[in-house]
């Protein structure tokens, strides 16, 4: 999974292994006697509080690395980069950890996606329809986010581009509507996959939640045990905030899955474990540039190891 941490033609920045280097994190001299050089897990903490890794990955994997230390596990650089990719690994292999979608063999599939307005909601919808269309699947789009025009005309457009199947309501419509309105079209036309947007208003607004839910409901009467998938977006430049929204919204849904978005740096890389650690669901995709192809399957060795590569 190349790409997850850097976009082609980005300038490069700098990994976190590159900062903890630049630092002087590590004391190889100390290392090869078999410990930790003064002060160097107080500067880790530091390091990967800054990335976005939260307060409980990273007091573990700072004691997982001492405690290796302490057992002449971690003797070199090399070796310090290694037992931090695996801390990282296993953080986000822990728990719920399936990344495949779980779709049934019956159509239509439907697949639910929330989020806040500006986390990239409507254009990962976009994109997982070019990703479903590339496989030779049909595919419709509901457009649920009937608060923003613009955003009815955003996946309008995406579904032009990708070649998938349009429903939209009004403006100011009731999204349940559109919701039941596209299952009844997928289920007459034979639809393989129903993609829903919903409104994306601020987390904290109980009114929104509240028609999520309603939204919920009428797919699951219309289609039992409908949807199948229900996928956050979250926006990976917001740092801790993601993780504030991630509970909101798993309090009030049951979430299968999250994408992370805007993922072209590793300044904030961490936010990925801290969100699958705070609310105990695997992150699906992550998005890595604009164009179509940019919303990757997530796979956590290789985020580890572009994560922490030198």
């Amino acid at each position: 999974m190349a790409r997850i941490i850097r976009r082609a033609g980005d300038v490069p920045r700098k990994s976190l292994w590159q900062r903890v280097k630049d630092v002087a994190l590590m004391d190889v001299g100390v290392l090869v006697r078999g410990g930790v050089a003064p002060g160097s897990l107080e500067r880790l903490e530091e390091l990967l509080l800054e990335a976005d890794f939260g307060v409980p990955v990273t007091l573990r994997l700072v004691e997982e690395v001492e405690a290796k230390a302490t057992r002449g596990q971690v003797r070199t650089q090399d070796e310090f980069l290694g037992a931090l990719r695996i801390g990282v690994e296993q953080a986000l292999r822990s728990g719920n950890s399936d990344t495949s979608l779980r779709l049934p063999d019956e159509r239509p599939a439907v697949i639910l996606v929330v989020g806040v307005n500006g986390a990239g909601k409507t254009t990962a919808i976009g994109k997982l329809a070019a990703r479903f269309r590339a496989e030779g699947r049909s595919v419709l789009l509901a457009a649920g986010d009937t608060f923003r025009a613009g955003a009815i005309d955003q996946l309008r457009i995406w579904a032009n581009r990708t070649g998938a199947e349009f429903v939209g309501g009004k403006p100011g419509g009731d999204p349940a509507s559109v919701a039941f309105d596209a299952l009844d079209a997928a289920i007459a036309r034979g639809t393989d996959i129903v993609i829903v947007d919903t409104a994306g208003r601020l987390h904290t607004q109980d009114n929104l939640m509240s028609e999520l839910q309603k939204v919920g409901r009428v797919i699951g009467k219309r289609l039992p045990g409908a949807p199948h998938e229900t996928l956050l977006v979250l926006d990976a430049t917001i740092g801790q905030n993601a993780v504030a929204q991630a509970r909101s919204f798993a309090q009030s849904m049951p979430l299968t899955g999250v994408i992370v978005t805007k993922l072209d740096g590793t300044a904030r890389g961490g936010i990925v474990i801290a969100v699958h650690e705070a609310i105990d669901v695997p992150i699906k995709f992550v998005g890595v540039g604009e164009s179509a192809d940019d919303l990757l399957e997530f796979d956590a060795q290789e985020y580890a190891r572009e994560l922490l590569e030198e």
